[in-house]
């Protein structure tokens, strides 16, 4: 699978909510687009992720 365009393999079975988790981001600070499309916040528990996916991961930064 890719994750921000870099070859990742995935090691078990997993949903997009434990792949941002394990990579360190906060589910409320990103937005994620699966294959090409975006996937609303409220399906991350559901959505199980298969090899040759593409995961593209957009972390959100507050400044002043």
């Amino acid at each position: 699978m890719r994750i921000n365009g870099k070859v990742s393999e995935l090691k078990v079975p997993t949903t997009l909510k434990e792949l941002i988790a394990g990579l360190g981001y906060r589910e409320d600070r990103v937005a994620v687009e699966l294959n090409g499309k975006i996937v609303p916040r409220s399906d991350y528990v559901n959505v199980r992720l298969n090899d040759g996916d593409s995961v593209e991961i957009v972390g959100f930064v507050g400044g002043g």
